[in-house]
């Protein structure tokens, strides 16, 4: 008789661990920085051993660039409302949820201070602006196919994105959906009206 082996269930604890580790790491780094995070702490807080966290991410540097790139695949896929204005709307109003979320500000933290952690910090943050600019680029890509005339890409990041980062970053004023949309609009000029006899 041949024996069993217990099937095996998608994720199991490697998902649950890798869960864990992401969630430390974000409690963390949201709590006292980015300068101030061990692998030692983040092991503690996530309930494994050290030389696990080692063993999977190697160093603290690879830990947080895949913590930084996971939040941003994880997040909403990019709106497809049927208008460039529609789609813009929605996804500022999307990355305005997303930055102010649970993780959303230590995120964005982890990118600026990646960005000044050497060549492996410098990987990580040109790795979530490509990861931005792929988001933005299939958007307008989409609307130039449907006959519209997008802005250029930096512009959506000018005129959207740099702006609410800036808030969230030094508490500069609330992020509600109203404000987001209404970078969206400020962007793209204003819907043509009924023409006037």
């Amino acid at each position: 008789m041949v024996e069993k082996r217990p099937a095996r269930r998608p994720g199991g604890r490697s998902a649950r661990v890798r869960a864990a580790v992401h969630r430390a790491v974000t409690e963390l780094v949201a709590e006292r920085g980015y300068g101030n995070v061990t692998v030692g702490e983040v092991a503690a807080r996530a309930g494994v051993a050290d030389t696990s966290v080692y063993r999977r991410w190697g160093s603290l540097e690879a830990l947080l660039t895949e913590v930084v790139m996971s939040w941003l695949t994880d997040q909403s896929p990019i709106p497809d409302t049927g208008s460039l204005r529609g789609d813009l709307r929605a996804f500022a109003a999307q990355v305005a949820r997303d930055v102010t979320g649970p993780d959303g500000l230590a995120v964005v933290r982890l990118v600026m201070a990646l960005s000044a952690a050497g060549e492996e910090g410098a990987r990580a943050r040109d790795a979530f602006l490509a990861e931005r600019a792929r988001q933005l680029t299939g958007m307008l890509d989409r609307a130039r196919e449907r006959g519209e005339e997008p802005p250029g890409m930096l512009e959506v990041v000018d005129h959207i994105l740099a702006p609410m980062y800036i808030r969230v970053l030094f508490g500069a004023g609330p992020l509600t959906p109203e404000y987001a949309e209404e970078l969206a609009d400020r962007l793209l000029p204003p819907p043509a009206g009924p023409a006037v006899s």
